[in-house]
């Protein structure tokens, strides 16, 4: 089995996912439960930011405000009208999705730091919001009481249907995501990321394209918030602190800046790390993992810069397999 058979290594990677927390490793299965399900959260996570610096090339600083509102979208939802939550995850995607685009539009014509910078007020200011509207949000009071999700009637409360069921969005967000980047919109957005003035000589637009990057990647941010309030019960607005945009674009960046496979080792890496360090370290000491993770990106660069699986050797591979099935169907 080796990564450069996707149809054997994708397949053996869920099989080892689906029986992981069964199998007798010593360690609280509660505990087990949730880390796991904490690094699937982050895999959904990375794989939609991935299509902002990943496919097109724009360093988005913002993203945990995305994550942010499809939180509160999700716990106002279920408290005040107790949708469904396949109901409440395409609301989110969908509020998601019209942020990024009332945020894209006017400020997608910036490009460099300029941009990162207007991304990185944008998430400042969704937290000043959520903390400072009492009447929506009860701000630094938080948000409980939030209704566990269900499915036919049944409520899940348990570790392991939450488990399952991140797995399962994250299966739907890498179905999405693969097909994005093998469609035409994805190769647009590729050679935006390669070079925009030669993708607009070829008659890209490109704010209506990297608009689209944006609205994308905010709806998978904003279902990933979704699906963590249903999953807490609770939220507050110091868990969408900047920081959280920096660790998911740690992710991608270890693994591999617009890879999927590579977002999604990144995440199934960083992410137990950060629950190792979290019992290593002390409790005063814990925000010290960011410089772990610095000194960690520091080795990337010097060792593997393109991340763990790089961008072009996963594009080169899926050329090699056309290029074999083209082969074969001529034979």
């Amino acid at each position: 089995m080796s990564f450069k058979n996707p149809r054997t290594f994708f397949p053996a990677i869920l099989i080892v996912a689906v029986i992981l927390p069964w199998i007798p490793l010593g360690i609280s299965t509660d505990y087990l439960l949730r880390v796991l399900t904490t690094a699937v959260l982050y895999m959904i996570l990375a794989l939609g930011l991935n299509i902002v610096p990943g496919f097109t090339g724009l360093l988005d600083l913002g993203y945990v405000g995305f994550y942010g509102i499809g939180a509160y979208t999700s716990g106002l939802l279920a408290i005040h009208y107790d949708l469904s939550i396949w109901v409440i995850l395409p609301l989110a995607a969908a509020n998601g999705a019209l942020w990024g685009i009332l945020l894209g539009a006017p400020t997608l014509r910036l490009t460099g730091d300029y941009f990162a910078i207007v991304t990185f007020g944008f998430s400042e200011l969704v937290v000043l919001l959520i903390r400072n509207e009492l009447w929506l949000t009860r701000g630094p009071m938080g948000l409980p009481g939030i209704s566990p999700p269900s499915i036919f009637g049944y409520p899940l409360t348990r570790g392991w249907q939450f488990y399952y069921l991140a797995i399962f969005l994250m299966l739907v967000v890498l179905v999405v995501v693969v097909r994005l980047e093998n469609s035409r919109l994805g190769r647009a957005w590729f050679a935006i990321r390669e070079d925009e003035i030669a993708a607009q000589c070829c008659g890209i637009n490109l704010i209506r394209y990297k608009v689209t990057a944006f609205a994308a990647s905010a709806a998978i941010g904003a279902m990933g918030g979704a699906f963590y309030a249903k999953w807490f019960r609770f939220i507050h607005p110091d868990m969408f602190k900047f920081w959280e945009s920096i660790l998911i674009l740690c992710l991608i960046v270890f693994g591999g800046m617009g890879s999927i496979g590579g977002t999604m080792l990144g995440a199934l890496i960083l992410i137990p790390l950060t629950e190792i360090l979290r019992s290593a370290l002390p409790q005063s000491m814990f925000n010290a993992r960011y410089l772990i993770y610095g000194l960690l990106l520091v080795m990337m660069m010097r060792l593997r810069p393109a991340g763990l699986i790089p961008f072009q050797l996963s594009r080169s591979r899926k050329a090699e397999q056309a290029k074999a099935r083209l082969m074969g169907s001529r034979e």
